[in-house]
C-alpha cells in the first residue's frame, strides 16, 4: 500500500522536475524543441493543405454564384468592356427594376408562396400519417405498400405526364359526374355551383367553366387551378412524396413502442396518440419534410408547366424571361441576356436562401434524426 502511495508522488516529483529544468533552458533552445521536430511540422503542412484544400472547393462553390450577383448590376456596356471582370464599373439596377415590373415578380411571388405553403403543409401531415402507418402497424401487405410508395421515386415524372394531364383535364371520381349529369342544364348542376361558392378557391370564370364542363363531358377540368396539385398531395401522389414517406417512416421507426403503448392503456385512441404524443416528437422532422416540399414546389416547372395551360397562373418559373425594356441588339446581346435570366434565377431563390437562414437549425436535427440507415 506504501509502495503504490510512493509511486504517483515520485512521478509527480519528477515532472516538476523535468519542467523546472524546461523553464531554465534558454528561450532559442525551448522554441527550438518545441516547433523544430516532425511532429510540428507535419501538423502544420496537415493545416496548410486543409486549408488550400477548403479555400479551392469554397472557390470553385461559391465563384459562379458571385459572377452571377456581380453580373446582375452591371449595365450594358460593361458586357462589352473588356476591363470589366467581377466589379461593375456602370453600377445598374435596371434587371431587378424591370423584372419586377414587367414579368410579374410580385404577382408570380404571392401566387407560388399560396401554392407552396399549402401544399407543402397537406404533403407534410399525409407522409406523416403514411409514414407512421408504415412504421408501427404491421399488417398483411405492409412491405408491398411500401415498395410501390420506393417506386414512385424510381419512375420518371415524365412517363406519367400525359396521364396526369388527362386525368384533371376530364376530372371524374368513378364516374360520378357523369353519371349525375346526364342530359343535365345549368340549373340542374346548381349544387355544384353552391358547394364552389362555399369553399371559395375558385373564381366566377372558373366556377362557369367547371359547370359547363360537367354539362359538356360530364367531368371537371381542373386544370389551370392550384386543384391538381392540392388532390396530389391530399393523396400522398405529389411530387418527391415517396421521398419524405420514406424519411419519415425511418424516423417514426426509432421512436419507442413504450411511448405509445403507455398512451393506450391511458386510454388514448391510435389517432390521439398520433396527435398528441407522435407529431410533438416529429417537428424537427416535420419541418425538414416542410422545407424539402417547400422549396422543390417554389422551383418546379414540370407540374406547373403541365397543369397551368393558359398564362392567368404565372409562378416563380415564368419569370424567367427578358424584360420589353431591356431588350436590346448590340455586340454584347447574348451575354447580357444570359446576365438577365441569370438575376431572375437569383431572385426566384433569394427566398429560399432567407428562409434556409432561419431554419438550418431545424433542417440538421431533421436530416440527423431521420434513420436514412438501411434496415
Amino acid at each position: 500500500m506504501n509502495a503504490q502511495q510512493t509511486a504517483p508522488k515520485m512521478l509527480k516529483n519528477t515532472k516538476n522536475k523535468i519542467k523546472v529544468e524546461f523553464e531554465r533552458t534558454p528561450l532559442k533552445d525551448r522554441l527550438k524543441a518545441k516547433f523544430i521536430n516532425m511532429a510540428f511540422i507535419t501538423d502544420v503542412v496537415w493545416y496548410i493543405f486543409r486549408l488550400v484544400l477548403l479555400l479551392g472547393i469554397s472557390y470553385i462553390v461559391l465563384f459562379p454564384f458571385y459572377s452571377q450577383i456581380a453580373g446582375s448590376f452591371m449595365g450594358r456596356d460593361d458586357f462589352v468592356d473588356v476591363t470589366v471582370m467581377l466589379i461593375p464599373k456602370n453600377f445598374s439596377l435596371d434587371m431587378y427594376k424591370f423584372i419586377v415590373l414587367e414579368n410579374d415578380y410580385l404577382k408570380a411571388f404571392g401566387n407560388t408562396l399560396t401554392l407552396s405553403a399549402i401544399t407543402s403543409l397537406i404533403q407534410v401531415f399525409v407522409c406523416c400519417l403514411i409514414g407512421y402507418g408504415l412504421a408501427k402497424f404491421k399488417f398483411k401487405g405492409n412491405k408491398y405498400v411500401f415498395l410501390a410508395v420506393v417506386l414512385t421515386m424510381v419512375v420518371p415524372h415524365q412517363t406519367l405526364q400525359l396521364s396526369l394531364f388527362m386525368e384533371f383535364r376530364f376530372f371524374d371520381v368513378f364516374g360520378i359526374l357523369k353519371f349525375l349529369s346526364g342530359n343535365a342544364t345549368v340549373g340542374d348542376v346548381k349544387w355544384i355551383n353552391d358547394i364552389l361558392a362555399s369553399i371559395n378557391i375558385f373564381g366566377e370564370e372558373s366556377k362557369n367553366k367547371l359547370i359547363q364542363g360537367i354539362i359538356n363531358d360530364g367531368a371537371l377540368n381542373l386544370n389551370n387551378s392550384f386543384m391538381p396539385l392540392v388532390v396530389l398531395s391530399l393523396s400522398g401522389l405529389a411530387f418527391k412524396n415517396g421521398l419524405y414517406i420514406f424519411m419519415l417512416r425511418q424516423f417514426f421507426r426509432g421512436v419507442p413502442d413504450e411511448l405509445e403503448e403507455s398512451a393506450y392503456i391511458d386510454g388514448s385512441g391510435v389517432f390521439r396518440t398520433f396527435l398528441s404524443i407522435i407529431l410533438p416528437l416529429s417537428v424537427p422532422m416535420m419541418i425538414t419534410v416542410f422545407l424539402f416540399a417547400f422549396s422543390w414546389q417554389w422551383t418546379d416547372d414540370f407540374y406547373t408547366r403541365l397543369f397551368f395551360t393558359t398564362n392567368k397562373t404565372i409562378v416563380m418559373p415564368d419569370i424567367v424571361k427578358i424584360p420589353t425594356s431591356l431588350e436590346t441588339n448590340y455586340a454584347g446581346q447574348n451575354l447580357y441576356y444570359s446576365a438577365i435570366r441569370n438575376t431572375c434565377g437569383l431572385m426566384i431563390i433569394a427566398p429560399l436562401v432567407i428562409m434556409y437562414a432561419f431554419l438550418q437549425n431545424f433542417l440538421v436535427q431533421g436530416i440527423e434524426r431521420s434513420g436514412l440507415t438501411a434496415d
